[in-house]
């Protein structure tokens, strides 16, 4: 290697020349920064099943696909959904409401179109219609209970082989649902089987429903879109069907416009809630449906964004919730950018008063080093998604003391053989030979640390991990490409060469005495002449 410094330092600028090509092409001229330094919400949402088991891996990695296009539909970037473990998935978005966030990525948005067989507003405490005969209020589903009765009987669970959409239309109530759907209460669950009758409120909690089973499911629902329709004056969101949900639509709306009312409504339900309850007086040709209710332009796009990805393939549980602040975020990266300033001052400091014009080497390399790692984790951001948190600011600033300790075992190792006697040139090539084992070795043990640690680690720490293993890499590159090759060069200098009391290389610097054209080391206190 000391024979070519030439060719490994014009190598090693070609690298950087395309590194910083690269740079040109992504235009990315900044790493991304995680949560903690810009500011954001993290959400945490738990899989649920039925057995308790972890779901399958491809359902998991599906979810996770439609709530990064429900995330991408906000409108944010640097945002990332990650699968952490065998059921969680990791939302983590800058500067977004947290509550929107939340309400966008937590529901499963199971869409469903269902009859209405009757309806009633929830505080309505009448006991039946005027002139009613006993028999004819025992069968009316509007019928409030006079005493409190005991809680509905659970309903069925189990998805069957479904309805067609006429069967489900022709839906009648048993006894037993009726006396189910009079007991039952809003804050009462509700299973959502798309064969099976629904016990259903409306999303301000006025209105209870008692609905048929589906006649549409949101499978068959291509795309949603939000707006003022023609002569409207509020938000609406329209739903556009495929070949066989159109089909079904409109037969269906043709069905339920020769009905009395409230059999005339066909509801809306996502996630088991009504959200739209419109009637119906004509057949609705065309494919399209619309949902009306109270939006403004805000809620009326995030439902849409919702709707227009699909349903989750799994019930999801929030598990935490964590926000920082864009403030906060700022301040914590100033207060890291004066750590590492100040850290890497106090060594640029110490090398230039203890090793002289080496200093000014190991200065070089330092700068080098840090050009190197700037762009090697803005690079990594774009291609990967690599975000630098605070934790991989410690990193980088350990870094500093470990790529400084491999200077100091390398100038050390010359100085200790101009000591032995030998000129500086050859203590230089004696010196690299002596110094290099040591430095790959230190390395290496710090590098499988990190390695280990990003591999054990979760969350923060491993971008402390994966700072430290970078810095480790860039190291090894510096000292053998850059710190060795120059020194080698710069020996062939007088400066260097014959050891000028300001080259750091001085006999009388290392502690050696020239004595009758002899070198002899330096007496200390302590030892015999």
């Amino acid at each position: 290697m000391s024979k070519y410094p030439v060719r490994i330092l014009m190598a090693l600028f070609i690298a950087v020349g395309a590194m910083i090509g690269g740079m040109f092409a992504t235009d990315a001229w900044t790493p991304k920064l995680g949560l903690d330094l810009r500011g954001g919400t993290t959400v945490t949402l738990t899989a649920s099943t039925d057995g308790g088991d972890a779901p399958a891996g491809e359902a998991l990695e599906e979810a996770r696909g439609i709530i990064q296009k429900r995330v991408d539909s906000m409108g944010v970037g640097e945002s990332e959904v990650a699968i952490s473990g065998d059921r969680q998935i990791v939302v983590s978005v800058p500067n977004v409401d947290e509550g929107k966030l939340v309400e966008m990525v937590g529901q499963t948005a199971e869409l469903r179109f269902r009859g209405v067989y009757a309806g009633m507003p929830v505080e309505n405490s009448q006991a039946g219609t005027p002139g009613q005969t006993d028999e004819e209020r025992a069968k009316d589903p509007n019928r409030q209970p006079e005493l409190p009765l005991a809680p509905p009987a659970p309903r069925p669970t189990a998805e069957g082989e479904g309805l067609p959409p006429s069967e489900a239309l022709g839906w009648e109530p048993s006894e037993q649902d009726i006396a189910d759907f009079q007991r039952w209460t809003c804050n009462m669950p509700a299973p959502d089987v798309s064969d099976q009758p629904l016990f259903s409120c409306d999303r301000e909690g006025t209105t209870k429903y008692l609905l048929t089973p589906a006649i549409i499911k949101g499978d068959q629902v291509t795309d949603a879109s939000s707006g003022i329709p023609q002569g409207g004056v509020s938000y609406v969101v329209t739903l556009q069907f495929n070949k066989e949900g159109g089909k079904a639509f409109q037969s269906a709306t043709g069905e339920l416009a020769a009905k009395q009312e409230p059999q005339n409504q066909f509801a809306i339900v996502l996630d088991g809630e009504t959200v739209s309850a419109p009637s119906v007086s004509e057949p609705i040709p065309g494919g399209q449906a619309q949902i009306e209710g109270n939006f403004n332009q805000a809620t009326a796009e995030d439902l849409a964004s919702v709707l227009r990805y699909g349903a989750l393939p799994l019930a999801f549980e929030v598990s935490s919730v964590d926000t920082v602040s864009p403030t906060l975020g700022g301040e914590q990266l100033r207060a890291g950018l004066i750590a590492g300033a100040v850290g890497l001052a106090l060594v640029l400091l110490y090398g230039l008063f203890y090793y002289r014009g080496l200093g000014v080497i190991m200065m070089l390399s330092l700068v080098l080093a840090g050009v190197l790692t700037y762009g090697l984790m803005t690079l990594l951001g774009e291609s990967m998604g690599f975000a630098l948190n605070l934790p991989g600011i410690a990193g980088v600033i350990v870094a500093v003391g470990i790529t400084a300790d491999s200077f100091i075992i390398y100038f050390e190792r010359i100085r200790d053989d101009i000591r032995e006697g030998r000129s500086v040139r050859s203590a230089a090539v004696s010196g690299w030979k002596a110094a290099y084992p040591t430095l790959l070795i230190a390395d290496a043990v710090s590098l499988i640390s990190a390695v280990v640690l990003y591999v054990l680690a979760v969350g923060g720490v491993q971008g402390f991990a994966f700072t430290l293993g970078l810095t480790t890499l860039v190291d090894l590159v510096i000292v053998f490409a850059f710190t060795h090759p120059v020194t080698m060069l710069l020996l062939r200098t007088k400066f260097f060469g014959r050891g000028h009391t300001l080259s750091g290389l001085g006999k009388s610097r290392v502690g050696v005495n020239v004595v009758g054209g002899r070198t002899r080391r330096r007496r200390t206190a302590g030892t015999e002449a």
